[in-house]
Order: structure tokens, then sequence, then C-alpha cells
């Protein structure tokens, strides 16, 4: 048997303070629910706490870390992880026709034009994506920490001709340089963070040397000068697009004004 949680005893999890209270309905349901998967009793402790993200889906992932560290301080004991793929697998890049180089291409963007920034829809864009940002990108392909989207830029002349490619994802919970440099604090960075979205790839491919694609590029993103991280989650689920001033965009994907270390310290959330 574990102790019991005293009153004073609270535990806080990416934004939120769980009281005594909620910490024994926690033990109370992992202690019953014995046949539920650890994945399962996430889903159903957000559900009863009310857990939810801006779109209203339950936070999975962040529940997930409570109940290690509850674990972990003894406060109840979890069921055996299922199998998963072995700890620091790659995800597979696949190599295809499609993702061969191609043609040089070379001079201005409006001869071109118009650019197209696509949202990855269906499995054989995704495909596609993986493909050329994992062949063709510097820090290569991984899976997107949370919520996420991706796109496909695209020329349309001479004929339709797919270029790079574009994806947002969740901003890290904790990043020191950037929460230095904005001035959070911990109560601020919780209120505030659901407004930042992390511009985690752009890929424009090696053979083609467009004069001013990559402006043309940012000057159409599904980005919005008014909070672009709930968009994100709630286009991700919706199949939506946003439209945004690309100059509010560009300066929000200027890592240059964060500057310092820009280590991730999303695995200490707070």
């Amino acid at each position: 048997m574990v102790a019991n949680v005293g009153d004073g005893n609270r535990f806080g999890c990416s934004g939120r303070m769980f009281p005594a209270a909620e910490i024994a309905l926690i033990r109370e349901v992992v202690a019953t629910c014995r046949g539920l998967s650890r994945r399962e009793l996430a889903n159903t402790i957000s559900e009863l706490v009310g857990w939810t993200r801006p779109n209203g889906s339950l936070k999975e992932a962040e529940c997930l870390r409570l109940l290690a560290r509850l674990e972990a301080a003894g406060l109840l004991s979890l069921p055996a992880k299922q199998p998963t793929r072995p700890v620091g697998s790659v995800t597979s890049i696949p190599h295809t026709a499609a993702g061969e180089p191609g043609v040089p291409l070379s001079g201005r963007v409006e001869r071109f034009a118009p650019v197209c920034v696509e949202r990855v829809a269906d499995a054989g864009a995704r495909q596609r994506f993986r493909e050329l940002v994992g062949r063709y990108h510097t820090l290569g392909y991984k899976v997107p920490f949370g919520a996420h989207l991706q796109y496909l830029v695209s020329i349309t002349q001479p004929v339709p001709t797919v270029v790079g490619g574009l994806q947002f994802s969740s901003a890290a919970w904790r990043m020191q340089a950037r929460d230095r440099w904005i001035g959070w604090d911990d109560a601020t960075r919780a209120r505030h963070l659901p407004q930042v979205v992390n511009n985690s790839r752009f890929l424009l491919l090696p053979w083609v040397h467009i004069k001013n694609l990559a402006s043309a590029t940012l000057a159409r993103p599904p980005a919005s000068a008014r909070g672009l991280a709930g968009p994100v989650r709630r286009h991700a689920a919706a199949g939506g697009d946003l439209r945004g001033p690309g100059a509010v965009y560009r300066r929000l994907l200027s890592g240059g004004e964060l500057g310092g270390d820009w280590g991730d310290e999303r695995a200490r959330p707070g």
C-alpha cells in the first residue's frame, strides 16, 4: 500500500496543477481499472478531470506524463507497458522515383507562379513529404511532437511541380532562451504558450534555385497574427487552412532574434 495523499500534496504537469482530490480520483481509477492500458487510463482520466485541448480533444500525452510522475512518487502502480518499437528506432524513409532529384529549376519566381502551399491530407502526400524531408532536409525527418500540420510547396508553371515542404508543430513546453527573451515565468508561459507554434521544418529542394521562392512561400502560409498554435491544433483536426500576413509569419520564424542556447527542455514539464 502507498501512503495517502495529504491535502497539501499537489502535482503540476504541463501547466496544470492537480489538487489532492484529483490525485485521489486518479489513484482510484488506476487501482480499479486494472484491465485498461496506460493509454486508455490516460484518456479516461483526462476526460474525468476535464483536461482537454482548445479543440476539445483529450490531453493523452500530458496525462501519460502525469501518471508516470505519480508512479515514480510511489502513489500508484501502472500496468506494464505494451510492446512498441525499440527505443531510438527511426521512422523509415521511403526512396521512390518521385523523390529522385529532378530537372534543375532556376530564374525568378514570377516565371513559375503562382506558388501553392497545400496541406498534406492523404497517405500519398504524407509519404511524399516524409521522403523529401527525410532525404533532403539537413535535420532529416522525425515524427513531430504533439499537434502538427504538414504542407507540400509547389509551383504551377510550366507544369505543376513539388519543390519543397513546410511543417508546423507544437511549441516546446520549456525553452530557456525563448522564455528568457520573451520574459516568461511559469505562470505567464502557461497562459500564453497556446499562442506559439513551431516551424519545425522548411525545405526547398536542392536542385531548385528559384529567386524569391522562399519569400513567396512564406507569404502564403497557414499562419495568423492572432494565436498560431490554437489554429494549428484546431485545423489539424478539421483540415482547414488559415491565411495570414507573411511579414508576421517571417518575423515569428526568425530564429536569430532569440539567440543564445536553443536547448529544448520539453522533457522537464512544469
